[in-house]
């Protein structure tokens, strides 16, 4: 029998209602800009656990103040952190959401930061990045410990699983691209070492039990870019170094060249399918699978264990509840909220 959208699914210690993912997007709206969330986070992710996700992630969420995309970004690079987030995890949890949180560095793609940083002096295309400066050896093994930091953050507040943010162009996706790492030292002779030795720290931080999800861009658009069989090589290394399951994104390095993304409902999945296949490891699909007969199509043929929705979901806060009704599934499999259950 065929898994499908609504099968329950356990891996490791991880265990969901339902085969959907909230994706990870950036809300940009911390006020303070001290990279606590607020009510506006509250609302907006507690929502989408009320509304039936099985796995919410959490947006990108920096190790360091300069590694925000902007100053209103998550952050948590401070233990004082850990009690909003704590705050947040367990409203999520009371609606029958698990949780996992998206842990990450913007490299050279930090707009609001003073001089980003990055591996090497290559600034990213566009009229709001600036150059970075090329981190030395020393401080690229320092950024380690902070990824590490910010992953013990974590789990003591609670989630259920980190996920590694290793594609779009941000710290990690910079590291292991030909098109960013122009190094001539360790990290530069082997480029997936700085994602192993990041992936070798978390994983000292968290339980054993506890998946470690990377998230990573199969291919590069940008010409000179790297295809898919380099991610592959890539990830084979993260995997032994301890990475439990990949989310399979694209793009995001820099403008497109003469490669273009598909940008059609589903465009992902043959990338997220070759992973699933060569590595024999669980996968996320992602990229406009808002259909729900499309995401139930890529469960039910196997070409990953879990469907991430973004900009559906940012329609939609109830996406996994109306899914659910739209493929047959009842409201009580459906665990809808008995105060709505009236409006099913």
């Amino acid at each position: 029998m065929s898994e499908t959208l609504f099968s329950p699914y356990q891996f490791k210690g991880l265990q969901l209602n339902n085969r959907i993912v909230m994706a990870p997007m950036c809300q940009y709206s911390v006020d303070a800009k001290d990279g606590i969330p607020n009510e506006w986070h509250q609302v907006h992710y507690v929502s989408r656990a009320v509304g039936g996700t099985g796995l919410i992630v959490i947006e990108m969420t920096d190790v360091d103040p300069d590694g925000r995309i902007t100053d209103n970004d998550l952050g948590i690079w401070s233990d004082d952190h850990i009690p909003a987030f704590s705050k947040l995890i367990d409203s999520i949890h009371a609606h029958g959401s698990k949780v996992a949180i998206q842990i990450a560095h913007a490299g050279r793609k930090a707009q609001d930061a003073e001089q980003p940083v990055a591996p090497s002096v290559v600034t990213f295309p566009g009229e709001n990045f600036k150059t970075p400066r090329a981190l030395t050896t020393e401080e690229v093994e320092e950024m380690v410990q902070k990824y590490a930091d910010g992953v013990r953050r974590a789990v003591q507040a609670g989630v259920d699983a980190i996920e590694l943010h290793g594609a779009h162009g941000y710290l990690m996706h910079q590291f292991h691209s030909k098109l960013m790492n122009h190094r001539e030292d360790k990290y530069g002779q082997n480029l997936s070492q700085f994602g192993v030795e990041v992936i070798r720290a978390v994983k000292k931080e968290m339980p054993s039990d506890m998946p470690l999800i990377l998230r990573v861009s199969a291919v590069e658009y940008a010409d000179g870019g790297y295809d898919i069989d380099h991610t592959l090589e890539m990830s084979r290394a993260y995997q032994e170094a301890g990475v439990d399951m990949f989310h399979i994104s694209s793009g995001g390095e820099g403008p497109t060249g003469q490669r273009k993304p598909g940008n059609y409902p589903g465009y992902q999945v043959p990338f997220a399918r070759r992973f699933r296949e060569e590595l024999n490891v669980p996968v996320i699909a992602v990229g406009l699978l808002d259909e729900y007969a499309l995401a139930e199509a890529v469960i039910g043929n196997g070409d990953a264990d879990l469907v991430a929705i973004g900009r559906g979901m940012l329609r939609d806060p109830y996406w996994a509840n109306h899914a659910a009704l739209a493929l047959g599934i009842t409201k009580d499999q459906a665990g809808i909220a008995e105060q709505y259950s009236r409006g099913y």
